[in-house]
């Protein structure tokens, strides 16, 4: 696994942290103020949880004109490419591995 998968799939382990990108997901951006009032966490854990997300290069801020006082952050286009190939990758040596298995153990093939 490459040293940048790492960082994402950290980010996306946390249940709270894919709460918070789904509420993206459905909503096109959201703020630090919006998760408080959706999720049962601090304003301050929230902010540390985007913070993980911004870092895993999931979530960017949006541009806001004028600019406001509120922050709001959205999906990063193509955050998931590179972990979506790897887990396809993984789950066709799995499978191939299995079907290899399972031919051995029908006698089909010697092991």
């Amino acid at each position: 696994m490459s040293d940048q998968l790492g960082p994402v799939f950290a980010a996306l382990a946390d249940p709270t942290r894919r709460r918070m990108l789904d509420a993206m997901l459905l909503q096109g951006s959201t703020s630090v103020p919006d998760l408080t009032a959706d999720l049962p966490i601090s304003r301050q854990a929230i902010a540390k949880h985007m913070a993980t997300l911004g870092q895993a290069r999931l979530v960017q801020r949006v541009d806001r004109q004028p600019a406001g006082r509120e922050v709001r952050y959205q999906l990063r286009p193509g955050a998931l490419h590179e972990a979506s190939a790897w887990l396809a990758q993984a789950d066709a040596a799995w499978e191939q591995r299995l079907g290899r298995l399972k031919q051995v153990v029908e006698g089909k093939v010697e092991g």
